[in-house]
């Protein structure tokens, strides 16, 4: 996440003005919003044989010079050609992260670029990167071990097999926009929650897990509703009245420790205490804005704010398809007009997350929601003044889906 200065970093947290004040400075970076992000997961899989188990050392041996540290030490950890970055999550899913870029085109560019690169690695090891959202032939497996995913394998366990579920085999599409100017913020907050369900129905792609068919659209969304709902729930609703810094100091504050870091391999921290009793001296030490910092990236709402606002909720998609709802998200908030014009549209199914990760686009208001955003999406393109062929591509995809949309509430 966007961290506070150096000299901030060990500041001693004795109170929560002092937490609240952080979080205000760190989480959300206003600005005019020019920047684009994009962070895209995979599952991966051996070519052959999608349903065999693939370790750490194959994937550190496919990666070499990109390999993260998680996966060897002494990994230089080089950056992709285009300057994405590479990290492996505890099931051995892969994930690039962009660099921001000014221009959709750009951004585009190079992540297609690096995506061709992991590619080209795996290919020569005999890998795939997965085409949904949840593994669909493997059940869950650790990959990469360590004192973090210890400690949260611990605390999920306690409510269920979600945990390991979402942990060791689910891949998301992550889309990370600037928060925008002040007065902007809470229209842009309020409307990336609200566009939230139906772009989860209209782009669901997690049906199938472990080998068989699960009954959601997203089986991926489904194991986050099943984990610790503190650290998972949205954190703006239809019903909030609260302006998005105060919301989101109130639920980090509220949230219970997933982990406490120390020397040794056990971070699993005294089971209920949240950010607050840590700071009212609940623990043996006080926490510190590191700490603090820590423990935002510990919590996984729909909607982060990281100094931008990292949406969460889309799942993986086939091929080249990320590039749909990354344009429809860019356009749909280039302009505060179209920001409050897509809230609208959103508005009155906003609160429809558990209907869109069961049914999809099988539910007809969520239906009726997409195909108007798409509406608007297309209507926007035009702006984002892409070069022709990634226009006409990006158009033809969204028009398909705008149509699969419209016959589904019909």
């Amino acid at each position: 996440m966007v961290t506070s200065p150096e000299l901030d970093r060990t500041t001693v947290l004795r109170e929560s003005a002092a937490a609240e004040g952080h979080l205000a400075r760190i989480c959300f970076k206003t600005g005019p919003p020019t920047h684009t992000g994009v962070e895209l997961e995979w599952t991966v899989h051996d070519a052959a044989d999608p349903a065999r188990p693939v370790d750490g050392e194959r994937l550190r041996a496919a990666l070499g010079r990109h390999s993260p540290r998680t996966l060897d030490r002494a990994s230089p950890a080089d950056p992709l050609p285009h300057g994405g970055t590479v990290t492996v999550e505890p099931g051995g899913q892969l994930e690039i992260s962009t660099a921001p870029r000014s221009s959709l085109a750009t951004l585009i560019h190079a992540a297609d670029g690096d995506i061709a690169e992991l590619s080209g690695l795996l290919d020569a090891a005999g890998l795939v990167l997965g085409r949904s959202g949840i593994d669909p032939h493997r059940p869950p497996r650790p990959v990469v071990e360590g004192p973090r995913y210890r400690a949260m394998r611990q605390l999920f366990d306690r409510r269920g097999p979600a945990g390991r579920t979402m942990m060791y085999s689910t891949a998301g599409l992550q889309v990370c926009l600037d928060a925008g100017e002040p007065e902007h913020l809470p229209d842009r907050w309020a409307a990336v929650h609200a566009l939230g369900p139906p772009l989860l129905a209209a782009f669901a792609t997690a049906d199938r897990h472990a080998g068989r068919s699960t009954g959601w659209a997203s089986a991926r969304m489904a194991a986050w509703y099943g984990i610790e709902p503190a650290r998972t729930r949205p954190v703006w609703t239809p019903t909030t009245d609260v302006d998005p810094v105060t919301a989101w100091t109130r639920y980090v504050l509220a949230a219970p420790l997933l982990c406490v870091r120390g020397d040794g391999p056990d971070w699993t921290p005294p089971p209920g205490i949240t950010f607050a009793d840590w700071v009212d001296g609940a623990l043996p030490r006080p926490p510190t804005t590191d700490d603090l910092d820590y423990h935002v990236s510990t919590l996984f709402p729909p909607v982060r704010p990281r100094g931008y606002l990292e949406l969460r909720y889309l799942d993986t998609q086939p091929g080249r398809g990320w590039m749909l709802p990354l344009a429809v998200l860019a356009v749909l908030f280039a302009d505060p007009a179209t920001v409050r014009a897509a809230r609208d549209v959103a508005g009155p199914v906003a609160h429809r997350w558990y209907p869109a990760a069961r049914h999809g686009l099988r539910d007809p208001a969520l239906a009726a929601a997409a195909a108007d955003l798409f509406d608007l999406a297309l209507a926007a393109l035009p702006r984002l003044d892409l070069p022709a062929a990634l226009h006409d591509d990006i158009d033809r995809g969204v028009r398909r889906r705008r149509d699969a949309a419209g016959r589904s509430h019909r």
